[in-house]
């Protein structure tokens, strides 16, 4: 662009350094600049011209890209007009204003554009508070007390970020959110508060067993204390949980009471097993010989008074090991049954009554076999072969019962 065309082509400056702007209505003086050169003088108000060139360029920019909304535009077409219209300045003003009244119509443009986006906008938000508020409702049912709680937090945040949208929507929607998030908050500390309280109670309850533990931790009696402890532990695991901290030291206690307790019953037993080893070995020995000695059981007697001698030994050996004890008792089990059995064997072959039952069962045999050879007598005589041998099969099958009856009999008779 040549000076003529630019924005000095618009002014002049007289030689006392009044500078001048050509209009639509004529001349007008814009300034005086004494002391320096015309074209400097020019140069100064041509500055002005292009500031308020770049401000129109910069409005028509930020309204065409919609950062500005349509009322700050239209205010600021208003008072850029003024100042175009009484500037004193030097360049092509009249382009200016005429820039700025071709602005006016993108108003409309721009304002029906920002309200559908506004809409657009309004409905987006609508949507996502909504969707907050559904969640937020069923937040507020659950039970996730923990995770609920942080959730919330989240929420709120997310909604203090969202735009406001009108104003009896936003209420609304607020009104439900902030709802759900008190009956969730109340509901949490009711929960928090009885859960408190059976946490206050467990500590109560294992506070009271850890002092019953801890006079039974000195204890040396042994059987009756360790079930003592057994039963602590039961009430122990009944009492449920206190709150963390606690139930972590109050188990550290407990748990170091029983472990005094049962590392000295073991130190102890550990010692007495010791002792008692010399005992084994001998009952070991003693069961040896009177396993050899007693079984088989062939005499009852002498097998049952043989069994009372070495028990009464074997007694007086004293204790043993406890992990010995059981597979004693089983071997000495085991010989107090096979006297038992022998002398049950006995007592059945030497019952009274048994063996009269023997003795009736062979005299009522005989004396069916006697009746049963005179018939086939009878009926040989007569030359009846058919009831003749019929009376013979008899016979053997009470001659085969017979021999069975007399073998039981004998059994008596040793």
């Amino acid at each position: 662009m040549t000076d003529a065309q630019g924005p000095a082509s618009f002014g002049r400056v007289d030689p006392d350094g009044t500078v001048y702007v050509t209009t639509a209505d004529g001349e007008r003086a814009v300034g005086q600049v004494p002391g320096v050169s015309a074209d400097e003088a020019m140069a100064f108000y041509v500055r002005r011209f292009e500031a308020l060139d770049l401000e129109v360029t910069l409005l028509e920019q930020r309204l065409g890209s919609g950062v500005v909304s349509p009322e700050d535009a239209r205010k600021a077409i208003s008072s850029l007009s003024k100042s175009v219209a009484d500037a004193n300045a030097v360049g092509d003003l009249a382009s200016l204003s005429a820039r700025l009244e071709a602005l006016t119509p993108k108003l409309a443009e721009a304002s029906e554009a920002r309200k559908a986006e506004r809409a657009k906008q309004n409905g987006a938000t609508i949507a996502a508070k909504e969707a907050m508020v559904a969640e937020a409702e069923t937040l507020a049912q659950g039970n996730d007390w923990r995770g609920g709680v942080n959730r919330f937090r989240s929420l709120l945040d997310e909604w203090k970020a969202l735009p406001r949208i009108d104003r009896a929507t936003d209420d609304a929607l607020w009104h439900r959110f902030s709802l759900a998030r008190t009956t969730y908050t109340r509901r949490r500390k009711a929960q928090f508060a009885e859960q408190s309280g059976r946490w206050d109670q467990a500590k109560a309850a294992k506070e009271a067993i850890i002092a019953e533990a801890r006079e039974l931790a000195g204890s040396t009696d042994w059987g009756p204390t360790a079930g003592a402890f057994r039963e602590l532990m039961t009430r122990w695991k009944a009492a449920g949980s206190a709150a963390r901290s606690d139930d972590e030291k109050l188990w550290s206690e407990f748990r170091g009471l029983q472990d005094q307790f049962f590392d000295a019953r073991t130190a102890a037993q550990s010692a007495q097993d010791e002792e008692f080893s010399g005992n084994l070995t001998a009952k070991q020995a003693l069961l040896d010989a009177a396993e050899a000695a007693i079984l088989p059981i062939t005499d009852p007697e002498q097998g049952r008074a043989a069994y009372r001698k070495f028990l009464a030994e074997y007694n007086d050996l004293g204790k043993v090991p406890r992990d010995a004890m059981r597979g004693l008792d089983a071997r000495v089990r085991k010989l107090e049954g096979a006297v038992k059995e022998a002398e049950e064997a006995e007592w059945k072959r030497t019952d009274p009554e048994a063996r009269q039952r023997a003795e009736e069962t062979v005299a009522m045999l005989s004396a069916e076999i006697e009746k049963l050879t005179e018939k086939v007598t009878k009926a040989t005589a007569r030359g009846d072969k058919a009831a003749a041998k019929k009376a013979e099969d008899s016979i053997a099958a009470y001659t085969t019962w017979l021999e069975q009856a007399k073998t039981t009999l004998a059994d008596f008779t040793r």
